[in-house]
């Protein structure tokens, strides 16, 4: 889990470079959300069931691993 302790929450979209506006979220990400054919999106416990819902390449059933904690 020490990997991605300095991981930011990309939530609830999951925008990189210039799609990442409106990405203000400066909590620490704690869950790992597997997209397809893009990279897994890093999300804090609020933007965790928006995520599910709203950021594009997310497959289903969800993948979603504990990468940090509370």
């Amino acid at each position: 889990m020490s990997v991605h302790r300095n991981a930011r929450c990309r939530g609830p979209y999951g925008g990189e470079g210039d799609d990442a506006e409106g990405m203000d979220c400066s909590d620490p990400a704690i869950f790992e959300v597997a997209r397809y054919h893009r990279p897994p999106l890093h999300v804090c416990p609020v933007h965790l069931g928006p995520s599910l819902l709203m950021a594009s390449g997310v497959l289903w059933p969800p993948q979603i691993r504990l990468i940090g904690r509370v």
